[in-house]
């Protein structure tokens, strides 16, 4: 009886040992995954959304523009892993920094810096992107502050310093909407402006924690004056 040689991967409608289907990343895909959105996140910051490519942002992870193409599709939908998986996961981090403390007025406040501060020494991208999308008109972000960011925290945070106003915690001459906003220009706004002011005082010796104990010691004693 006649022998015939063993059938082939090919031949038995296999793909053949180590080969991998075209167009997929070798790897580890969910850790390359992340360093494109970190990657992404970082040109958004420093170059704006709007000036950010693909190509770019590719060239700058070391990656085939089409590994970019393959995870996200298109800039579009980047932008929008950006927001889930970068910049809400950051505000979130400073929300439940805020709401440990509790009914303590004085906790919350202290809580906002400090989780502001620590958020923002981990993530170095959010001020500069802050201002760029958020601040600055036509911002891509800014729709994201008003029906995402805004509701989750400075919302609440305004309303829990109406209610402490009113319960004769806070001073009567305070607005508490401009309370929000204080406390936001006390830690963001000046870890956006530091390459500025660092410079311009030859402060390089003031890091976030010095940042952070400044803006405590100036919302719990003032400046001083009698």
């Amino acid at each position: 009886m006649p022998s015939f040689p063993p059938k082939t991967a090919a031949k038995r409608g296999r793909k053949p040992a180590g080969k991998r289907a075209v167009g997929r990343p070798t790897g580890d895909s969910a850790d390359l995954r992340g360093r494109l959105l970190d990657v992404a996140v970082s040109c958004f910051a420093h170059h704006g959304i709007a000036a950010s490519t693909l190509r770019e942002i590719a060239h700058e992870a070391g990656v085939n523009p089409a590994l970019v193409h393959y995870y996200f599709g298109d800039k579009q939908q980047l932008q929008q892993a950006v927001i889930a998986e970068r910049l809400m996961p950051a505000f979130t981090e400073v929300r439940n920094a805020t709401m440990q403390g509790g009914e303590d007025i004085a906790g919350v406040i202290a809580g906002f810096v400090r989780g502001m501060c620590e958020t923002i020494e981990k993530h170095p991208w959010l001020p500069p992107l802050w201002v760029r999308e958020v601040l600055c008109e036509g911002g891509a972000l800014r729709e994201v502050l008003f029906q995402t960011v805004g509701p989750q925290m400075p919302q609440v945070l305004a309303a829990k310093f109406a209610k402490a106003q009113a319960d004769g915690q806070l001073a009567r001459d305070l607005d508490p909407r401009l309370l929000v906003t204080s406390l936001i220009g006390l830690t963001l706004f000046p870890a956006a402006g530091a390459p500025i002011w660092r410079r311009l005082f030859d402060a390089d010796d003031i890091d976030a924690v010095a940042m952070k104990n400044h803006a405590i010691a100036l919302l719990d004693t003032g400046i001083g004056i009698p």
